[in-house]
């Protein structure tokens, strides 16, 4: 029996409630608007639905990936034999003790920082306009504006296949620069966070919020399909001033092309396949390899 068949039949039995899509495309699940059909793809509401589900994917022998916002993602054009966990709808949000906000894992930041700015709580206003949800931010790290995760997390319940649910302080997550406990041990699936901030003035936040904003509409290709930043900051220089600098600016591959606004996001200008923004990302590492002697890690996820 296929795995799809027995996870089918699985999760109808012991996860009645469970939106299961048989062969969705990726490419609606990904900022970058690329991907082909995952075979089955979940949506599960909260940790318990995700932990039984994670164990009857065991079970069936499947390959399991799970995504949030897909923000960080490029997908394979082929699509995936695989389940698709979207974590989207683990949406929980509470207000806790001594300025501490509690998030699932699916919960969008955009929506994390306007709730703590609701309740007059400061310390999130750089994750405003960051396109991820909160697991992925954990898992990376987010950052932007001299802001990252790191300075406001308080703790985070994950899934560790082998070990079960596990309640991590800040220390045990290992956080730097786009690294975490998380990118060691992709198996552990992250359920959500508490984080704690401070108290601030909500008038004051929203302006700071607003000022971010407007600086990241100002300098980023946001009307655009993307993942972000494309590449990871090399030790001592900045990804797009590197690309900048060798002339790439505008540099197409099929539907890719090299922002002409931001030289760091490489963006889909319509049609863009899998194949084109690989290729793409392969000639800005060679050229800047060879101009200025860099080699360019890509900080977008690449999915096989």
């Amino acid at each position: 029996m296929d795995w799809y068949t027995q996870l089918d039949k699985s999760t109808a039995e012991l996860l009645p409630d469970l939106r299961l899509a048989c062969d969705e495309p990726m490419s609606r699940h990904t900022s970058f608007r690329i991907g082909g059909p995952a075979r089955r793809m979940a949506f599960p509401e909260t940790g318990e639905q995700l932990v039984l589900l994670e164990h009857l994917a065991g079970e069936c022998g499947a390959r399991v990936l799970v995504i949030g916002n897909g923000t960080n993602l490029l997908a394979p054009d082929e699509g995936l034999d695989a389940l698709v966990i979207n974590t989207s709808g683990m949406g929980k949000l509470a207000l806790l003790e001594d300025g501490c906000v509690e998030a699932g894992a699916g919960v969008p930041l955009a929506r994390l920082a306007d709730f703590a700015c609701k309740n007059s709580l400061a310390g999130l206003e750089f994750a405003h306009g960051i396109p991820g949800t909160v697991g992925g931010a954990v898992c990376m790290n987010a950052g932007a504006y001299d802001g990252e995760m790191k300075q406001v997390l308080e703790s985070v319940t994950a899934l560790f296949p082998a070990e079960g649910v596990r309640t991590l302080s800040l220390e045990e997550l290992d956080l730097s620069y786009r690294h975490s406990l998380f990118t060691d041990r992709p198996d552990a699936v992250v359920l959500s966070a508490v984080f704690r901030l401070t108290a601030g003035d909500p008038a004051a936040i929203r302006a700071r919020m607003g000022e971010l904003m407007q600086r990241r509409r100002a300098s980023q290709p946001l009307e655009y399909p993307s993942a972000g930043s494309t590449f990871k900051r090399p030790a001592g220089h900045f990804a797009g001033g590197l690309i900048q600098q060798c002339g790439l600016k505008g540099l197409t591959v099929g539907g890719a092309q090299v922002s002409e606004k931001h030289a760091g996001f490489l963006i889909n200008l319509g049609g863009a396949t899998c194949a084109d923004v690989l290729e793409l990302i392969r000639q800005v590492q060679d050229r800047v390899l060879a101009e200025t002697g860099v080699r360019l890690e890509p900080e977008v996820r690449i999915i096989h």
